[in-house]
C-alpha cells in the first residue's frame, strides 16, 4: 500500500497550488481528479481550428495581491489584459459596466460627470442597507438601468430573481461616473500567456515527490492507499453524502462557433475591429436571448490566427449537468451550507479549500490566497 502525506482531491486552482506548496517542503502528496485533465473549470485548450478558448468558460484572471500575482509568475509569464464588456439589448451595444459613456448612450449626446450624478439623484431608490441584490442596484442607479441591464440577466443565470439573491451577486459589477469602461478596477489584470494549462503543467512539474491520477474519484483510492490528511477542493454536500440535502448551483452550457477569416469581413462594420466578430470579448444579453453573455477570448489572449471562435453560455439547472459552477449565494442555501460547514469544522485530517468546497463565490486570485493561508496554517509534522 502506497504512503503519501497528503491526499489532494481536485487538480483545478486550490489543489494545485496545495500541491506545489505541499511538494515544496517535501511532502509527498497524491493529487487525484475525476475528469482526464488538471485545471478543474480553468481548463483551456486550443479549439480543432487553433484558436485558444476556456472550455468551461471564460476565466479574467485579476487581483489586488502582489504576493499572489508574484507566486503565480514562477510557473508563468502574462498576457495584459483590459477585459473589455458590453451589453446587448434594444438593438444595440451599450458600454457596460455602467458609466458616463452608458449614460450619454442613454440621452444621445455628450454628457459631464456632474449631470450623469444628478440623473442617478434622481432615478436611484433610498435603500440605506439594502437586503438583496436588487435593493442594491436600484439604490445605486434606479430601475430603469436595473431592468435593462440587470433584472434579466439575474434571473437568466440564477433562475432567482435578484430580490431573492444576496447583494454581492450584483455587487461585484461596479458603477462608474466617469468615463472608464474597464470590466474591473484591480490594479493587475492579465492572462497566463502561454494558458492556464501550461501554467499547471508547470507548477505539477516543480517537484516529483506529487503523483497525478485523472479520470479517477477520490474514493476509489481513499482507502486504497494510506494519507495522513486530506486536502478537500470539490462539493462539501457530496464529501458528507448529501446528508443535510443537497446544496444548490447553477451550471452551465456552452456553444461553440468558429467563423473563419473570409466570413470576418461581413462583421467587421458590426464589430469595429478587423478580425474579429464582435466589439468586445464579452458581451451581455440581458433580456430576449436564450444565453447571457457570448465571449470571444481572442479579444484577450493576443493570438495571431486566422478566424475566429466565440462561445454562447447558457445557465442551467445543475440536475440537468451534473457539473456544479456557482454556488447560489442565498439566504436558504446559505442555511444548509452552515450544517455542513459546522460538521467540516469537527474534521481533524481533513481541510476544505476553494469555491465548492466552503459553497463561496470566490475569484481565482482568492482561491489562490485562499491556498496559501492554508498551507502556511498547517502545523508541521
Amino acid at each position: 500500500m502506497k504512503t503519501y502525506d497528503y491526499l489532494i482531491v481536485g487538480a483545478g486552482f486550490a489543489g494545485l497550488v496545495m500541491a506545489e506548496r505541499l511538494a515544496s517542503i517535501g511532502k509527498r502528496c497524491l493529487v487525484v481528479d475525476k475528469r482526464g485533465h488538471i485545471g478543474g473549470n480553468c481548463y483551456d485548450e486550443h479549439d480543432e481550428h487553433g484558436v485558444l478558448v476556456h472550455k468551461y468558460g471564460p476565466h479574467y484572471f485579476r487581483t489586488n495581491s502582489k504576493r499572489i500575482k508574484d507566486y503565480l509568475s514562477r510557473f508563468t509569464e502574462w498576457q495584459p489584459v483590459v477585459y473589455e464588456v458590453k451589453s446587448y439589448t434594444d438593438g444595440r451595444y451599450w458600454s457596460f459596466p455602467i458609466n458616463l459613456r452608458t449614460f450619454e448612450q442613454l440621452i444621445g449626446r455628450s454628457a459631464t460627470e456632474n449631470e450623469f450624478i444628478q440623473y442617478l439623484r434622481e432615478k436611484k431608490v433610498d435603500i440605506p442597507n439594502p437586503k438583496n441584490s436588487e435593493e442594491l442596484i436600484v439604490s445605486q442607479v434606479g430601475y430603469e438601468l436595473y431592468e435593462k441591464f440587470f433584472k434579466g440577466y439575474t434571473f437568466k443565470q440564477w433562475r432567482r430573481p435578484a430580490s431573492s439573491l444576496d447583494p454581492s451577486v450584483c455587487g461585484r459589477i461596479p458603477i462608474r461616473m466617469i468615463a472608464d469602461e474597464r470590466y474591473f478596477d484591480d490594479s493587475f489584470q492579465a492572462l497566463p500567456k502561454e494558458g492556464y494549462t501550461r501554467m499547471f503543467e508547470r507548477m505539477l512539474a516543480v517537484s516529483p515527490s506529487v503523483e497525478l491520477r485523472l479520470n479517477t474519484d477520490y474514493r476509489e483510492v481513499a482507502d486504497a492507499v494510506e494519507w495522513a490528511r486530506m486536502i478537500y477542493t470539490g462539493p462539501i454536500d457530496e464529501f458528507y453524502d448529501l446528508r443535510f440535502g443537497r446544496l444548490k448551483y447553477r451550471s452551465l452550457r456552452f456553444e461553440r462557433e468558429h467563423i473563419p477569416a473570409t466570413r470576418l469581413s461581413e462583421r467587421e462594420a458590426i464589430s469595429g475591429k478587423k478580425g474579429f466578430w464582435q466589439p468586445a470579448l464579452q458581451v451581455n444579453y440581458p433580456n430576449s436571448h436564450e444565453f447571457t453573455r457570448i465571449v470571444e477570448l481572442k479579444h484577450a489572449t493576443g493570438q495571431k490566427c486566422s478566424g475566429t471562435t466565440i462561445v454562447r453560455e447558457y445557465p442551467m439547472e445543475f440536475e440537468e449537468s451534473g457539473e456544479p459552477y456557482y454556488p447560489i449565494p442565498a439566504p436558504d442555501t446559505a442555511e444548509v451550507y452552515r450544517k455542513y460547514a459546522a460538521l467540516a469544522e469537527g474534521e481533524k485530517r481533513v481541510f476544505f479549500v476553494g469555491r465548492l468546497a466552503t459553497y463561496r463565490y470566490y475569484n481565482m486570485d482568492q482561491v489562490v490566497g485562499m491556498a496559501l493561508k492554508t498551507f502556511e496554517n498547517l502545523e508541521s509534522f
